[in-house]
């Protein structure tokens, strides 16, 4: 159901979620955070898709900020989404024009549920700071993704200086399944260091850099990037020990080849992740991802340049 509210305040649109509710067209109880998300300006179809999806993991009520088609005038328009529309959360689309746009904290705040935390996503381009914008200050947990911002590698490195805890990105998540096999790989025997690294991928992907400042600051080795015009992401991450490299290679975006000394080539389903999958997990932990602050902070300065 898509109920809209043109010309409409705050009040207005809690008082249409209370009858709604009270009338059995959505339940609000066992909502356990609000989820809000700035599009700053782009369409917001696939971020509420992407967050209705995760609402089955996650009830929330959603509140997606979304920049008015008409900016010259004062108003604010909204939009309810309840039941088939909005997976299992309630979706208030919220599109403000004129002095109220520059206070969004004011805007969201009566539709923020009670005592319940509160999650703030930047699905495309994002604050220069976010835990010191209006909406990242009330929020306990901070999602950027830098793989849709126009400028991800200097974008990545900007948010390496403004680190806050409580911060994540989404060019991180899509890289955790890389992660998990890279280091249960070094948990069997020989269990000998790494001397050199080298990942490789799409030129300008950002999890290409976080995944190689990762390697080098859990292995302390040198490590190399190489970027490939054109390439599915992440396409393989070479080791190089002494009894041989430790090599897993996913040319094509979909399937991974594990390849180690002295063992038969181990094939593996290694899919590029989809926007709903990073942001289930995502919302599964509400505190501080300390592995993705230090190397944000620590591991993205031992690449130098690259």
């Amino acid at each position: 159901m898509i109920i809209d509210l043109p010309d409409t305040t705050t009040r207005a649109i809690n008082k249409r979620l209370v009858t709604e509710r009270d009338e059995g067209g959505a339940v609000a109880l066992g909502r356990v955070l609000t989820l809000i998300i700035d599009v700053a300006g782009r369409d917001p179809e696939e971020a509420i898709e992407a967050a209705n999806a995760a609402s089955h993991e996650h009830p929330c009520r959603i509140l997606v900020l979304s920049a008015h088609e008409h900016a010259e005038q004062v108003r604010l328009d909204a939009q309810i989404r309840l039941g088939g529309d909005a997976g299992a959360s309630e979706v208030v689309v919220l599109s403000p024009a004129g002095p109220v746009e520059q206070d969004l904290d004011t805007l969201v705040m009566p539709l923020l549920l009670p005592d319940a935390p509160i999650v703030a996503w930047w699905p495309y381009e994002m604050p220069q700071d976010p835990a010191r914008h209006p909406l990242g200050v009330m929020a306990q947990r901070r999602i950027t993704d830098t793989t849709q911002c126009s400028t991800p590698g200097r974008t990545l490195r900007r948010l390496a200086t403004v680190y806050t805890e409580g911060d994540t990105d989404l060019a991180w998540t899509r890289a955790t399944l890389w992660r998990g096999l890279i280091a249960a790989t070094l948990d069997q025997p020989p269990y000998e260091p790494v001397h050199q690294a080298v990942v490789s991928g799409e030129s300008d992907h950002p999890s290409l850099d976080l995944m190689a400042a990762w390697l080098a600051q859990s292995l302390r080795c040198p490590v190399t990037v190489e970027r490939i015009p054109g390439a599915p992401a992440i396409t393989q991450v070479r080791l190089e020990r002494s009894s041989g490299p430790i090599v897993l290679d996913r040319p094509d975006g979909k399937t991974a080849a594990l390849n180690q000394p002295e063992q038969p080539e181990h094939r593996i389903a290694l899919p590029i992740r989809q926007l709903r999958e990073c942001l289930v997990e995502e919302l599964r932990r509400l505190d501080a991802d300390e592995v993705y602050g230090e190397v944000l902070t620590k591991g993205l300065a031992r690449l130098g340049d690259q």
